[in-house]
């Protein structure tokens, strides 16, 4: 459905570690970097992008990734908990979603709230 999104982020390094790390169990890696940017997505393409922003104010965002199963989405939680991320939701269904909507919840380094989602 998207192209390609960018966040603008106050410290590059901290969300780099973190995309990094929270991405990873879902299957893409990080990409192109810059002093002005950073890409993640499948290694020939990516989709999602971070820009550093000084003085970055604001309530964030909700992003929500395409898991390939459940055993990633928890791989998501976990590997964002270990790089210090604010749990927003553990894994597990979510039936006022749908029946079989399992996701968990993250609050990344900018407060931005960060999902991944398997509906299998």
């Amino acid at each position: 459905m998207y192209d390609h999104f960018g966040l603008r982020v106050g410290d590059m390094d901290a969300s780099v570690r973190f995309y990094d790390a929270v991405l990873s169990p879902l299957g893409h890696v990080a990409g192109p970097r810059e002093e002005t940017y950073a890409g993640f997505g499948p290694a020939d393409a990516p989709a999602f992008w971070l820009h550093p922003e000084k003085n970055r104010t604001g309530s964030g965002c909700h992003i929500a990734f395409r898991a390939p199963s459940r055993a990633a989405v928890d791989g998501f939680h976990a590997a964002g908990l270990k790089a210090g991320a604010k749990d927003n939701g553990a894994p597990g269904i979510r039936a006022d979603y749908g029946p079989t909507y399992y996701a968990a919840f993250l609050i990344d380094p900018d407060g931005n709230n960060v999902e991944a989602v398997c509906t299998k």
